[in-house]
């Protein structure tokens, strides 16, 4: 077996994997609630001759061992199935059937690509020296998430390390990229209760002024970025939701709300962020004669890329996917679970670019008009065969000889 063979094999294979992610796009299920989905992938394991299968794993994930005859490492790949909660409007023959759910993240293309690997390493796995370790991820979308619960249950307790891959539109589809480090931020949200003393618009007086002590609140908060954070940290702290009042101009209102989101990378900064926030935030309430209720949530970490196997595979990328691009690209300040899987093992979690212009695939993820190019899905399923060609492909002794080597 080559890399060749496995890459020709997956050639074969796309016009299927094409079929599994329109499936699957047709017929999407939020987080927590992946019932057929995840029948759909263990039903298609067992399909491909899989038997070492465990399920809901976490509480809803599925894991599917490939043991070769070989000794060496356990390397794992990730893929996460779950939709959200957005109505669809892409106009696709494969539209969703279920209303007000939709595939606007890619996850559908996430989980044919890795079947796709894992129907094509199935029929090699004489050849392999290791084990591959196929995690299928649910509940990507919502806290606390799938993965944390995977990792939990000790997912990852024999793998060596452990890859993913991110589908990324509208940008163009012909790189594949990587981030080494810092990839992805820590993604917490925050919501505030402001708490005044509603009256007339005559009479201000008379009054605790719910906007205006929220007014306070936005602007001072904005200080915490500006003032306290390191300059050479990244850290973003945005307010997405302000409401007050009933509507009527001549109403002062008693209570406002405020919600927002917290984007950092350093630990340290995340616990100062969510200290300022709060203890800020009460301090200028009671300087304006107002009560305050401030909610931190702290959501998924910050995503570390591994220096050596984001490295290694910056390496087999340029070597083997010439019909791509491979860069760099800079950190970016969405959040993603598989953060947890890089607290645990080493790896690295890259991106294939799916957006293409001339068919209209132009928006963004978590957009009702989502959607990527499905070559994309080919891409990616190769570079998981580079990665298995690395560590698995270079037989040397039995798992038997291996042991008894040992035993000497």
């Amino acid at each position: 077996m080559t890399i060749e063979n496995l890459e020709e094999d997956l050639n074969h294979l796309f016009p299927e994997t094409v079929k599994w992610r329109r499936h699957l796009h047709e017929n999407p299920e939020p987080s927590f609630e992946e019932w057929n989905t995840r029948q759909f992938i263990a039903a298609k394991l067992r399909e491909f001759g899989y038997e070492e299968i465990e399920e809901e794993v976490g509480g809803g994930g599925i894991v599917a061992y490939l043991r070769g005859e070989h000794y060496g490492p356990t390397i794992a790949f990730r893929a996460d199935f779950d939709a959200l909660r957005i109505e669809e409007e892409t106009g696709l023959d494969f539209s969703s059937k279920n209303p007000g759910v939709m595939h606007a993240c890619g996850h559908d293309g996430h989980t044919a690509t890795l079947l796709s690997v894992a129907k094509v390493l199935k029929a090699h796995e004489n050849d392999l020296a290791g084990t591959v370790k196929f995690i299928f991820q649910h509940a990507e979308e919502v806290l606390p998430g799938g993965g944390k619960s995977m990792v939990d249950a000790g997912v990852l307790d024999d793998v060596d390390a452990v890859y993913g891959l991110h589908l990324r539109s509208p940008l163009e589809y012909g790189t594949v990229s990587y981030c080494s480090g810092y990839a992805m931020a820590a993604a917490d949200f925050f919501s505030i209760t402001i708490q005044g003393k509603g009256g007339h618009a005559a009479h201000p007086s008379s009054t605790v002024d719910a906007v205006v002590v929220a007014s306070y609140v936005v602007n001072q908060l904005q200080s915490i970025i500006s003032r306290q954070k390191d300059p050479n940290q990244s850290g973003v702290l945005t307010f997405s939701t302000f409401k007050a009042g009933d509507g009527a101009h001549n109403v002062i209102a008693d209570k406002a709300s405020l919600k927002g989101t917290v984007r950092t990378f350093d630990p340290d900064l995340r616990d100062l962020v969510e200290e300022k926030l709060k203890t800020m935030t009460e301090s200028i309430c009671q300087a304006h004669g107002a009560t305050c209720e401030v909610n931190y949530t702290r959501g998924y970490p910050a995503l570390y890329n591994h220096i050596e196997e984001t490295e290694l595979i910056k390496t087999l990328f340029t070597e083997n996917r010439k019909e791509v691009k491979v860069e760099s690209i800079p950190l970016r300040m969405g959040g993603e679970d598989f953060s947890y899987f890089l607290q645990k093992k080493p790896g690295s979690f890259f991106f294939v670019h799916s957006g293409n212009e001339e068919k209209g695939i132009v928006y963004p993820h978590h957009h009702p008009k989502f959607d990527f190019d499905e070559r994309a899905m080919l891409v990616g399923g190769k570079c998981f065969v580079d990665i298995v060609e690395h560590y698995l492909m270079a037989p040397t002794k039995t798992v038997e000889e291996s042991q008894h080597v040992a035993g000497e």
